[in-house]
C-alpha cells in the first residue's frame, strides 16, 4: 500500500478534520523517509496543534493534542519562510536563534505547509530525526502533503434528494 492509496481511499469532510488513514500514513511516511517522528499540525488561533502524531517506539515525543503558541514553533516559522523546508542539520539553526530549542536534539528538519484549496494555510505536515538523514526527500513530504491538503479541502458531494 502506497501513501498516494490510503489518502485517497478515505471520505471527504468538509469541516477539514484529518481522514481517518492520516496516522497510518505518517508511520508509513516516517519510516520511508527514515525519521524518529512524523506529524500533521494545526495552525489557528494562535496556537499550533498537533493533529495527528506517529513516533518511532523507542522516542514517544509528541502526542496529538498537544499544543503550543505558534510563534514558539518550527512549524510557523516555515510557514513564513524564516525557517526553510528541509534543514539537513538543525543544529546551527538553534544555535544561531534561528529556530527555537526544542529541549532535544533534532537532525535532520523537514516540513512543508498544508494549504486548503482556498489558500488558507491549515497546518503543516512534518517530520524530524534526532540524527542527520542527509538522503530525507521533502519532494515526497510536499507530495503527501498536497494530497492531504485536497482531502481537507472536499466538500461533500450533495445527494439529489
Amino acid at each position: 500500500v502506497t501513501i498516494t492509496e490510503l489518502l485517497v481511499a478515505t471520505s471527504d469532510s468538509a469541516d477539514h478534520e484529518l481522514p481517518p488513514v492520516v496516522p497510518a500514513v505518517l508511520q508509513l511516511l516516517r519510516k520511508r523517509l527514515g525519521m524518529d517522528v512524523a506529524f500533521v499540525s494545526q495552525i489557528a488561533d494562535g496556537r499550533r496543534t498537533f493533529m495527528a502524531v506517529d513516533n518511532a517506539p523507542d522516542f514517544p515525543l509528541l502526542e496529538a493534542g498537544m499544543s503550543d503558541p505558534v510563534e514558539e514553533s518550527w512549524c510557523q516559522r516555515v510557514v513564513e519562510g524564516r525557517l526553510p523546508e528541509k534543514i539537513e542539520d538543525a543544529a546551527p539553526y538553534v544555535k544561531a536563534g534561528k529556530a527555537p530549542d526544542p529541549g532535544f536534539t533534532i537532525g535532520t528538519h523537514l516540513s512543508t505547509p498544508v494549504r486548503l484549496a482556498d489558500g488558507k494555510v491549515y497546518g503543516t505536515l512534518c517530520c524530524f530525526s534526532h540524527g542527520v538523514q542527509p538522503e530525507a526527500d521533502i519532494d515526497r513530504l510536499r507530495y503527501t502533503a498536497n494530497l492531504l491538503s485536497e482531502k481537507l479541502s472536499a466538500k461533500p458531494v450533495e445527494s439529489a434528494g
